[in-house]
């Protein structure tokens, strides 16, 4: 039995490496199906959106291929404390990509329909928004890679200066939609890009969210100070 743990011990870290640089190859694969979408969208690039909405199946099949590595891995060695969460963590921050993956699809689609129609200048708007979601998403990562969890929790912060953007746009975009004329269709698609953008702040700060599970073993996701106070009626029980 001894002289089988070194063996054991190569499997399980083969394992995990083999976790580490899916879910890493997946996030390249996720934030370049976003850049093509965007741009395809800021530059009237037909062919980048193709490419965004062609290539998330790639990101749909490493998701299964991370949640099945991530079972075997816990059914086969049961790993406990840091390693238990390794794995987990590993499996939700691929939910996450994926689901970021198909707001690029989304994003896509719009500029698909957009391209059909004249230029619209008001496109340029949502540049600023897609800056701060990429950023966000290049440091979530950052931080589950390197187990940075200061970098993980400071995305919390930083994803409510991407939702206030995000409301400024909506209100410039939804008054533009209310005054009708042609360009109303437009302003529509305007609206959902927006909003994909912010969700994909919001899936960057559940990384993040993560990362400083991973390396402190702490759930900051109902900190005290993003809690409301306990009320009357959950003290009564």
């Amino acid at each position: 039995m001894h002289s089988d743990t070194p063996h054991i011990l190569r499997e399980f870290d083969q394992a995990f490496a083999s976790l580490r640089n899916e879910v890493i190859a997946m996030a390249g694969q996720a934030r370049l199906n976003l850049e093509r979408a965007m741009q395809g969208l800021l530059q009237r690039d037909l062919e980048r959106c193709k490419a965004a909405i062609a290539d998330d199946d790639e990101v749909d099949e490493a998701e299964l291929r991370i949640d099945r590595i991530g079972m075997e891995t816990l059914v086969r060695f049961h790993p406990v404390a840091s390693d238990l969460r390794l794995v987990i963590t590993t499996m939700k921050c691929a939910a996450n990509l994926e689901r970021v993956s198909d707001h690029a699809t989304n994003i896509a689609k719009r500029a698909r329909k957009m391209l059909s129609r004249s230029e619209c200048a008001e496109v340029a708007f949502l540049e600023p928004l897609y800056a701060l979601a990429d950023q966000q998403l290049r440091d979530a990562m950052s931080a589950y890679t390197d187990r940075n969890a200061e970098l993980g929790a400071s995305l919390q912060l930083r994803d409510k200066d991407l939702d206030k953007m995000h409301k400024r746009l909506i209100a410039t975009f939804t008054a533009r939609l209310e005054e009708g004329g042609e360009r109303a269709e437009d302003y529509l698609h305007l609206v959902f890009v927006a909003r994909s953008l912010e969700r994909i702040g919001d899936l960057a700060k559940n990384i993040g969210e993560d990362a400083v599970y991973l390396d402190q073993a702490r759930d900051i996701r109902h900190d005290k100070q993003n809690r409301p106070p306990v009320s009357d009626e959950v003290r009564a029980e």
